[in-house]
């Protein structure tokens, strides 16, 4: 066949000359947004094939931590354990500002009221969690600990908002890497209900009528191009666009001053393109998770970040991801978190956190840094000053982080953009219902199109309210409604309308 199939552009019906392949639902993807949209498909008695275009399962799923955020209804098992109470109210309100001016309500009010079900829902897909609680502030659990803090949740101004508590679950594995863990637990799930798994098959195109209802696929698989059919609908669970360094110029421009991206190959943007081609709005799509992991140990938390003119910007004890949001609406690359004898220990060595300067004096740092005189010297003066009253009137560091920069020899760190680590990957996909069904920039469902996960852009909407685990918590959560929405579709779809 001469045709040309583009993500951007859908194969009309009509050229499709006859199906090689025809189910139910068809899954694009096969990390955790897919997997879980597969089993809730699955069980709920429809025929699903899922398509994955690498040779195995996990995407970027599998590279995470595998940590997920969970709550609400009292408290999970990790959570009670601890001596916590997380209210769904709370859950939701924090919930709420982390996704920023445009939080979605009603996909935040599903999650907090169903969170704690969805946790049990996970264990019982046989996720295992060790259920015992780390209070340090850490990136993610070095040993096979559950609970930890993995947001802004105890900072200035969620803590005002919503009673903390924290929610970051992480499964019970052995060092960094749980990711791995909770996709073959998933991936376990979705070969025990007899989905069709189908790897190396990369979808080209959807298939759509002139309405631009959707009814299935153009896939190359085995070397050749297949035409497949999906009776009830296709869910684009393909990732994000992070590996499309084209698409992220275009709209996440800033994410080029770091060559950190987090991802897969398959991060390219074909699903989001697959969505837009057949009426499907993008959103958000200027916006990333975009982090400066300078702790642990978390003793930095203590010390002050100073811009290129000398001048504090944030509350350095918010999620460290916050603060590299608010790093990048900076002039200028130059970015220092300053120190003194009794807060300094060296960043762990893959962030590329350096030394700076270093003196005796304050005077003698700014010097060496080549800063305006008085800048640093004003700012540090200011902040001791409060800080040994246990206040911070300019940005409200909590009382447990506050303590004059006081005790020489004092340093400043290099947090360079360009050089120091960024690691970023994109929040903004396709505007989704919580049924997980693809809407037009109308907020107008598209017949036969479900999304979720880094495709869509869900809870996490707003690089300066991430939390860790909220995109796996987005992810599986909202790929099960996608799933379960795309099931119960069943004998929607219009009869063929078929060339030759």
């Amino acid at each position: 066949m001469s045709l040309n199939f583009s993500p951007s552009q859908p194969c009309r019906i009509q050229q499709v000359p006859g199906w090689d392949l025809e189910t139910d639902v068809t899954v694009v993807g096969f990390g955790a947004a897919g997997a879980c949209a597969a089993i809730e498909a699955a069980g709920a008695g429809a025929a699903v094939t899922l398509l994955e275009a690498a040779s195995g399962n996990g995407g970027t799923s599998a590279l995470s931590g595998g940590e997920i955020y969970l709550g609400g209804s009292g408290g999970t098992p990790a959570q009670r354990q601890a001596g916590f109470s997380d209210e769904t109210e709370d859950l939701f309100r924090y919930l709420m500002m982390a996704g920023g001016a445009d939080a979605d309500e009603a996909k935040v009010r599903r999650y907090a009221e169903n969170s704690l079900a969805h946790h049990d829902w996970l264990v019982a897909q046989g996720v295992v969690y060790k259920n015992t609680f780390l209070p340090e502030r850490m990136l993610e659990p070095v040993t096979d600990d559950c609970l930890i803090w993995s947001g802004s949740e105890e900072a200035w101004p969620f803590v005002e908002r919503a009673r903390p508590c924290p929610r970051g679950h992480t499964p019970q594995w052995d060092g960094w890497g749980g990711g791995r863990m909770l996709m073959d637990a998933l991936a376990a799930r979705v070969e025990q209900l007899g989905v069709e798994i189908r790897y190396d098959s990369r979808v080209l195109a959807l298939i759509a009528d002139d309405a631009n209802h959707v009814h299935g696929v153009v896939v190359r698989m085995d070397g050749r191009i297949c035409f497949a059919r999906a009776r009830n609908g296709v869910i684009l669970c393909a990732g994000g666009f992070v590996m499309n360094r084209d698409m992220v110029r275009r709209h996440a421009p800033h994410l080029m001053r770091s060559g950190d991206p987090i991802g897969t190959p398959g991060d390219d943007g074909t699903g989001i393109l697959l969505g837009m081609s057949v009426g499907g709005a993008s959103i958000h799509m200027d916006q990333a998770f975009l982090s400066l992991p300078f702790y642990a140990p978390e003793s930095l938390l203590k010390g002050v970040f100073i811009n290129e003119r000398g001048q504090r910007f944030i509350n350095e004890d918010c999620y460290h991801g916050r603060v590299g949001y608010h790093i990048m609406q900076q002039t200028g690359d130059r970015i220092f978190l300053l120190l003194d004898n009794a807060t300094y220990q060296p960043p762990a060595e893959f962030t590329r956190i350096q030394i700076a300067a270093a003196g005796e004096t304050w005077e003698e740092v700014e010097r060496d840094l080549g800063l305006p005189e008085g800048a640093l010297v004003s700012t540090v003066a200011l902040y001791n000053r409060h800080a040994a009253d246990g206040n911070d009137p300019l940005f409200h560091k909590g009382a447990r982080w506050l303590k004059p920069l006081d005790e020489p020899p004092f340093v400043a760190l290099d947090c360079r953009v360009d050089y120091a680590m960024y690691p970023h990957f994109t929040l903004g996909g396709l505007d989704t219902l919580p049924s997980g069904e693809v809407v037009t920039e109308k907020r107008q469902p598209i017949g036969g199109l479900y999304a979720a996960g880094r495709t869509t852009c869900g809870l996490p909407r707003w690089g300066g309210g991430y939390s860790s685990g909220l995109s796996l918590a987005d992810a599986t959560f909202f790929g099960r409604q996608a799933g379960s929405s795309a099931a119960k579709a069943r004998n929607r779809h219009p009869a063929d309308v078929m060339a030759g």
